[in-house]
């Protein structure tokens, strides 16, 4: 009995680093166990250091490291130009556009440097320097102080100017997003200037290539308005986009052209046309 239950810690260890929070319900259903027992064995790791203890569940003592934007440049490329192309077509002339920091973003800050009559707003380092010498369009940066790792700023400078802005678009990145929480960040700061961003704006998109989605590698989070416009790649499977159908998000699937295609069928099987 003593074995089994230091293996089923281990894996509760295991799950609260790699998922994020772990609530009470979620582990007695994994192991089939009461929740009294659950409860005993998350009082036994937070004594033990590996886990802290939340309201209803735990998470882990140390979160997952944000990697940083030079970092993730490189990753899922031709996904992420698929998704930029696809939102660049969406912006029409005379627009006012917001763009957050993030490298699908930057992506899509690449694809406009050849648009005129835009106003572009952004919290994001890369964008600006995407955008520094094209001068058809009206550039506005969002200062504040920069967050060295995702290369964007935050905090009440940059608040406050959203404050007083209003946009028809906004394009959001994501370090994960989910169907149930919205968009999962490394940290409050973030978030807030996120949910501030899709207040501001008419039409909020959030650009995640595939490995996003369900991926929830920290402990803040954005909760957007409804609606909003999930834009992802071919390589998302039918059940990873099915939540967020569900929640009334609406799904844009995208090849590496721009173009609309299909998401991959679920285990091998057809979709359904």
């Amino acid at each position: 009995m003593s074995r089994n239950s230091d293996r089923r810690r281990a894996e509760i260890v295991r799950l609260a680093t790699t998922s994020g929070l772990a609530s009470v319900e979620e582990l007695s259903s994994t192991f089939d166990v009461t929740s009294s027992t659950i409860r005993r064995d998350l009082a036994r790791l937070t004594a033990q250091g590996l886990l802290a203890r939340t309201y209803g569940g735990a998470m882990a003592v140390v979160a997952h490291p944000e990697d940083s934007l030079r970092q993730r440049v490189g990753d899922a490329f031709e996904a992420k130009r698929g998704i930029a192309r696809w939102a660049a077509q969406q912006i029409g002339a005379g627009e006012s556009v917001l763009l957050d920091a993030g490298s699908t973003v930057a992506a899509l800050a690449h694809e406009l440097r050849s648009s005129t009559q835009l106003l572009i707003a952004t919290t994001s380092l890369t964008v600006l320097k995407e955008l520094d010498d094209v001068e058809g369009l009206h550039v506005e940066c969002l200062g504040g102080r920069l967050r060295h790792l995702s290369q964007g700023f935050v905090g009440p400078v940059t608040e406050t100017s959203l404050e007083r802005m209003s946009f028809d678009r906004v394009f959001l990145g994501a370090d994960g997003v989910t169907a149930d929480r919205g968009i999962c960040e490394a940290d409050l700061q973030q978030t807030r200037l996120k949910e501030l961003m899709a207040r501001s704006s008419h039409k909020t998109y959030v650009l995640a290539h595939a490995a996003k989605l369900g991926r929830r590698p920290f402990h803040a989070w954005v909760q957007l308005p409804r609606p909003w416009t999930l834009v992802t790649d071919a390589g998302a499977p039918e059940e990873a986009l099915a939540p967020f159908a569900a929640e009334g998000v609406e799904v844009v699937v995208v090849d590496a052209e721009g173009q609309i295609a299909k998401p991959q069928p679920a285990e091998g099987r057809p979709i359904a046309p």
